[in-house]
């Protein structure tokens, strides 16, 4: 029986492993062992999306918890060595996403010679002030399998010197767990608990250090989102990070921009179909509108994922909150374009990747 070690560390993350891990059910040769780094330990962001993901009790939890990039970094690859010592029988890592998580626990295997797939792989914003960057960049480097969400991604991956034989396109996992889950996030109508009605309210999340660490930028965006609300209500969990900076400078929300609690999965997801626009900074939420065919509108100069842009429902706003309250004039005078969505985001990219690991490991 062949061992996968199936690292998660923060939210994103399970959404995108929780797919993979069902469709491996059918490859019983296959021992995937769900290793969660504690990264994100907060209730709310991370042990109520195992319980509405159904994913299993981790087989481990490192319990890193928060902390600066680099001493999270340094605990997690510890805590990952220590853990393969223990499980010398591992055949591979698979990491998804681009968070701390994913690059220690890669770089840890890559040194021991145990094999590495990196799902989300090749996706790049050219920025490297993010550290989501260095994360993608580095994981992707060390890995033996690579999967991709789209074909930009395969094109960046083989740009930067990666074999073409070690590239899987194979579309987007956070797409299955949007299709799996939707009818449950409907039928829980979290906005009408927010006395909202479909599309007729906008949903904000802000979490990004160039957009909520610098708090004259961050008091911009928010008085722009002040004057949105003059033209729709604006519904906005907030997490804790983001609320910290809120309180440091002061703003008091009007009626019409409402700071809510970070809310779980089904209930995200069921505020996101039903809004009439997200605005975000999120690579996340980038994706998952563009398969609800719900417009977004990105507050960064830059996005990892231009698929969104050319073949989904995003535009990028930059990083000058004055670019916010004329976009969302436009969209609500002109309303949204015609929802597309890129090939192969079609519910099916966990059966793909579990059926190449199979085969790779010579199982399938």
């Amino acid at each position: 029986m062949a061992e996968l070690l199936c690292v998660v560390g923060a939210r994103p993350n399970f959404m995108k492993m929780a797919p993979i891990l069902e469709a491996l059910r059918a490859y019983p040769a296959l021992r995937p062992l769900l290793i969660h780094t504690g990264q994100h330990y907060d209730e709310a962001m991370s042990r109520v999306f195992f319980t509405e993901l159904g994913l299993p009790t981790p087989d481990r939890n490192l319990e890193i918890g928060s902390g600066a990039h680099a001493r999270q970094t340094a605990r997690i690859m510890e805590a990952f060595d220590a853990l393969l010592d223990e499980r010398r029988n591992a055949r591979l890592v698979l990491v998804v996403g681009d968070v701390n998580s994913t690059m220690a626990c890669a770089l840890v295997a890559a040194k021991r010679n145990v094999k590495v797939a990196h799902v989300e792989a090749g996706l790049r914003s050219r920025d490297r002030a993010m550290p989501e960057e260095i994360n993608r960049l580095v994981t992707d480097v060390v890995s033996d399998l690579l999967f991709a969400t789209s074909s930009d991604a395969v094109e960046n991956l083989v740009a930067e010197g990666i074999a073409r034989d070690k590239i899987h396109l194979v579309g987007n996992t956070m797409i299955d767990t949007v299709q799996r889950h939707l009818a449950a996030a409907r039928a829980r109508n979290p906005a009408g608990r927010f006395g909202l009605t479909r599309g007729g309210y906008g949903v904000v999340t802000l979490h990004r250090p160039s957009n909520v660490d610098d708090p004259a930028g961050l008091r911009g965006i928010l008085d722009a989102l002040r004057a949105v609300g003059t033209r729709l209500p604006l519904l906005f969990p907030v997490h804790p990070r983001t609320r910290e900076r809120i309180a440091g400078i002061g703003f008091i929300a009007p009626a019409a921009l409402v700071l809510c609690e970070p809310l779980g999965y089904l209930d995200f997801l069921g505020l996101m179909d039903s809004a009439r626009l997200v605005i975000t900074d999120s690579g996340g939420i980038q994706e998952e509108t563009t398969a609800l065919g719900v417009p977004c509108m990105t507050l960064r100069a830059n996005t990892e994922r231009p698929i969104t842009i050319t073949e989904g429902t995003n535009q990028l706003l930059g990083d000058d909150p004055a670019a916010i309250l004329p976009a969302v004039d436009a969209l609500l005078r002109d309303g949204p374009g015609p929802p597309r969505r890129p090939a192969l985001w079609d519910g099916r990219a966990g059966e793909r990747i579990s059926e190449v690991l199979a085969r790779k490991l010579g199982v399938g």
